[in-house]
């Protein structure tokens, strides 16, 4: 029996174009592109070509990308960087920030908490008093997600790179959740810091990217080469970037047509999981209540009545795969930050997401099994 895969937003099936990107790396001399040799300049067009297209995607030079092994590495990097410049400064962040940024900060600096509305989003009036405060230190580094991972609440990302902009703060934005699912004009943006995360809209794992503002300079957080332009050491992973950059290259074409098409296609899916999900009693959309406030292709639900966990259990077991908000992997048995933060019983929340391989027969799979399987567990309960 087929499977239903909803949890996208975890990570997505590579795109077409990233599998042909891997066969082509495949036919390239095995060579170093930082080498001067004819195979290296081989293996260093196609490494340039795939940074291309992941700068034109987000409206950057190609200068600005810097290559990592995933949208992880990216965070790091850039709390690496922010920090070492102003030593001892405070770093500021939400809770609904993921894990990688809460811990690489709380790793590397004193740590302030902005807070955030019931939707997730956050407190622009706080941040403001915070930066122009002259009681406190500035901070070295200021955290804003372009779009919350679990709820899938959109940021005022542009707000917060201007206050930090007036206040002489760095902004890093984590754009992992957002990228290849909305538009990312980046150099419109202009924040100090972006990163980026291949697998989420249809690369490959190990690969993702950090933008960095033109004419900025940040220290490199993995050392012992020169590649990158001497801003991340190691052999670069060219056959995930040369994918990354395929994937990230069909979204560009023809004025992101296809990404837009994506969009709308993802908000058609996410309506109809929606409707069918709240149509069950007790159910309802957990973040930010109007659709153009949030990513297209995700939701998160509260069922009450019943936990989350044999929700995603049963539904696992039907074929349907989804995620739970009340664990960020099956490793953690914690309850989710972001949902504790928006004051959001974790428990009993669910995240549901689309991509760009989802069918009707997925979405068909979810609408006829849900119901059954909440009255089931709200049967055992009874």
């Amino acid at each position: 029996m087929p499977r239903a895969y909803l949890d996208h937003a975890s990570t997505t099936p590579p795109r077409p174009e990233a599998l042909a990107a891997l066969n082509r790396w495949i036919t390239l001399p095995a060579a170093d592109p930082g080498r001067l040799h004819v195979e290296g300049r081989v293996s260093r067009d196609a490494l340039e070509g795939a940074r291309l297209g992941v700068a034109t995607l987000f409206g950057v030079q190609p200068r600005q990308v810097i290559f990592t092994s995933g949208g992880t590495e990216a965070i790091n990097a850039a709390v690496w960087g922010a920090t070492l410049q102003r030593t001892g400064a405070p770093v500021l962040l939400a809770d609904v920030e993921h894990s990688a940024v809460r811990d690489a900060s709380a790793r590397s600096a004193p740590t302030e908490v902005i807070p955030v509305e019931s939707n997730a989003r956050l407190n622009l009036d706080w941040l403001e008093d915070r930066l122009t405060t002259t009681q406190r230190p500035l901070p070295a580094l200021v955290h804003c997600q372009w779009a919350n991972h679990e709820v899938g609440t959109l940021q005022p990302v542009h707000q917060v790179v201007e206050l930090c902009r007036n206040a002489g703060v760095p902004v890093h934005v984590d754009a992992a959740a957002a990228c290849g699912h909305v538009p990312l004009d980046l150099g419109a943006l202009d924040a100090d810091l972006v990163s980026l995360s291949a697998h989420k809209f249809g690369g490959l794992p190990g690969a993702g990217a950090l933008v960095v503002r033109r004419g900025s300079r940040i220290e490199p957080f993995i050392v012992g080469g020169e590649q990158e332009r001497a801003r991340r050491a190691g052999l670069e992973a060219m056959p995930v970037l040369m994918a990354f950059g395929s994937a990230a290259g069909a979204l560009a074409e023809n004025g992101q047509e296809l990404l837009l098409s994506e969009m709308e296609a993802a908000r058609r899916n996410i309506a109809a999981l929606s409707a069918g999900a709240t149509s069950v009693a007790q159910v309802e959309v957990v973040g930010h209540q109007v659709v153009d406030e949030r990513l297209p292709h995700l939701i998160c639900l509260g069922v009450h009545g019943v936990e989350a966990e044999p929700v995603l259990i049963g539904l696992d077991r039907a074929g349907v795969a989804v995620h739970s908000g009340s664990a960020c992997s099956s490793e953690s048995i914690e309850p989710s930050p972001v949902l504790q933060a928006m004051g959001v019983d974790a428990s009993h929340s669910l995240r549901i997401s689309v991509g760009w391989s989802t069918t009707e027969e997925d979405l068909a799979a979810f609408i006829t099994t849900f119901p059954e399987v909440v009255a089931g567990l709200r049967a055992l309960r009874d």
